[in-house]
């Protein structure tokens, strides 16, 4: 109560003549504070205005309340922006040989991919690959991002490994495709990727996008694993990439 004698004792000796100030409570936020300090401050501008005249009416001293309205502003926090993903365009059938001219062919026992110099009618037994390609996040004219699933299988090539090894290529069954069509670049899907890079018409290679410097790649020697190996080694890194019509 004698807070609130005081600050009405402070501001009396400001107001014009013939208005005096009630305060009913504290203001609860400072906002209340500001405008109440305003609105007298504006009173004390219109001084010249005599408020004992027929000509100051209620209408007069609400439009002055008004305009001393402090604008209170909201400030939203923006949410933060979606990782960078990797998106599928399109897909179409191609087949691969390496620089050697062989052909991979499934071997279902190990569930691995060989290069296989075929012979006449064993042609058959090639391998034609599903090629998804995908827009990157941050566009690049070297490579482009692609897929590699078997036709006819769910089973896609992937690249990863396990604790204390080297990356390795693995065959692996995807139950649902769907979750392909979108990959996170900090997402474990991250291994389904390799960049394609054209070094001459339908000549490839096909680098890990999880662990670069790492490249799909044939042995010398005929009827081996098809593997990842790092650039510059002694195997095949160089493929031809047919596209099927």
């Amino acid at each position: 109560m004698e807070a609130q004698m005081n600050m009405r004792d402070l501001w009396s000796l400001k107001l014009p003549e013939g208005l005096d100030l009630q305060v009913s409570h504290h203001p609860l936020t400072m906002k209340r504070v500001v405008n109440l300090i305003v609105a007298l401050e504006r009173l004390r501008v219109h001084q010249h205005q005599s408020v004992l005249s027929t000509d100051f009416r209620d209408e007069n001293l609400l439009s002055i309340m008004l305009d001393s309205i402090v604008e209170e502003q909201v400030v939203l926090e923006r949410s933060a922006a979606p990782p960078p993903h990797f998106s599928r365009t399109e897909q179409h059938q191609c087949t691969v040989t390496d620089t050697q001219k062989r052909s991979l062919v499934l071997v279902r026992s190990s569930m691995e991919l060989h290069a296989v110099m075929l012979q006449g009618g064993s042609t058959n037994r090639r391998v034609h690959l599903n090629m998804s390609t995908y827009v990157h996040p941050v566009p690049s004219t070297h490579a482009r991002p692609v897929a590699l699933g078997i036709k006819d299988t769910n089973l896609y090539l992937s690249c990863h490994k396990d604790a204390g090894e080297e990356p390795a290529l693995h065959l692996e069954a995807v139950e649902d495709k769907a979750t392909l069509q979108r990959i996170g670049a900090d997402s474990d899907l991250l291994r389904f990727l390799f960049y394609k890079q054209d070094s001459g018409v339908n000549v490839s290679t096909l680098a890990s996008a999880r662990f670069p410097g790492w490249f799909i790649s044939t042995a010398p020697q005929d009827n081996l694993p098809v593997t990842m190996s790092q650039e510059a080694s002694q195997c095949h890194q160089t493929f031809n990439i047919q596209r099927q019509i």
